[in-house]
């Protein structure tokens, strides 16, 4: 094997595949990225077994052949090499991959490229296509609630299915880890209707999410009960899904919550920060208390002082104290794209429903603690 590659080709797409390469593995091929070089390009793959990322890149192939060498060390001696270099990479008896840029020369020690694992390519029936922006709107409102929580490993990810809705069917996007609730929702694509409900790993949501960031075609998804696979640009990413129940979250969405308050969103969310410096716990517990077109937040830290501060508000139902977990009300309010967020409360002790005023597809739910 033997090609010549432009040093920031390499670069990206060592980078877009090696994150999902842990930094300490037991098992050493898991350490390593696969090169294949033919008439069409380079193609670059590595896996952890539950997923597994696959990029296309051009290269001049001299001569086609395939090999793996370590990830992180092959990444970072591209990552130092200068601006624009053209990099040569040739397979010297077998298992040496030497690198050529300029004046610089590596010698890689390589491992069986037949010891490698590959992901089967098992029967994926449902096939849909999504905007990348669609697809990035469903993951950036969720993702935040998803639990990491190991014991409950079924709310490790995000659950996506078809759901029916007083709009008719939507694709939904489901994160929770029981202390908060995302549920964000759009138009079903073509070919998606008849899909399974399932459960996408947090670590395939990140990866796929990084790699999309700057891609503005359609996604090419397609699925099984046990796994899913993401086709774009030149890049393919196939994963196993989490093998468990998600929970029924439609019933710990109060629909009886009569108590409205409409606040600006990016004032109340730099005033519930303010005020919670103050808190010394862990849970970084506020206070609020309503009153007809007024919200005060309040700490209370017996360790560290009080902090106060009052908001002007719409809310004109009967007075009312509740507390919530500060960060958790933060990153609810971080997703809110209008100026105005909707809250709908019942009681202190009751979940309290958050609503996007310019997003009629995104729904949040917080549980309140006592304070």
């Amino acid at each position: 094997m033997k090609f010549t590659i432009e040093r920031n080709s390499l670069l990206k797409t060592l980078g877009h595949v090696q994150s999902v390469v842990e930094r300490r593995n037991t098992i050493p091929i898991l350490s390593n990225v696969m090169i294949e070089a033919d008439g069409e390009g380079v193609a670059m793959t590595a896996t952890d077994l539950d997923i597994s990322i696959v990029e296309k890149t051009g290269a001049a192939v001299a001569q086609p052949g395939a090999t793996t060498v370590p990830a992180h060390t092959l990444f970072d001696i591209a990552r130092k090499l200068p601006d624009g270099a053209e990099v040569e990479l040739t397979l010297e008896d077998g298992d040496r991959l030497v690198v050529k840029a300029g004046r610089s020369r590596f010698t890689l020690a390589c491992l069986d490229k037949e010891d490698f694992p590959t992901m089967s390519e098992s029967d994926l029936p449902h096939r849909f296509a999504i905007a990348a922006e669609e697809l990035k709107r469903l993951i950036d409102k969720a993702r935040f609630a998803i639990s990491t929580e190991e014991t409950r490993y079924y709310l490790n990810g995000i659950y996506l299915h078809v759901a029916n809705s007083d709009a008719g069917a939507t694709l939904r996007a489901v994160a929770t880890d029981g202390h908060r609730l995302a549920q964000v929702e759009q138009e079903v694509p073509e070919g998606a209707t008849g899909m399974p409900g399932i459960i996408v790993p947090r670590k395939t949501v990140a990866e796929v999410r990084k790699l999309i960031d700057e891609y503005e075609g359609d996604v090419v998804v397609a699925l099984s009960d046990t796994k899913m696979r993401f086709s774009f640009d030149s890049t393919v990413v196939t994963s196993k899904l989490i093998d468990g129940t998600f929970p029924d979250y439609s019933r710990v969405i109060p629909q009886g919550n009569d108590k409205m308050l409409e606040i600006d969103c990016r004032l109340f969310s730099q005033a519930v920060d303010r005020v919670s410096t103050i808190s010394s716990d862990k849970t970084r517990s506020v206070k609020l208390s309503l009153a007809e077109d007024t919200l005060k937040l309040s700490v209370n830290s017996p360790d560290s002082g009080t902090a106060r501060e009052e908001l002007a508000a719409a809310y004109s139902s009967d007075e009312l104290e509740i507390g919530f977990n500060s960060r958790y009300l933060m990153d609810i309010l971080a997703q809110i794209e209008g100026d105005m967020v909707q809250v709908m409360l019942a009681d202190p002790s009751a979940p309290t429903v958050l609503k996007d005023l310019m997003d009629e597809g995104a729904l949040y739910v917080l549980m309140p603690m006592r304070v």
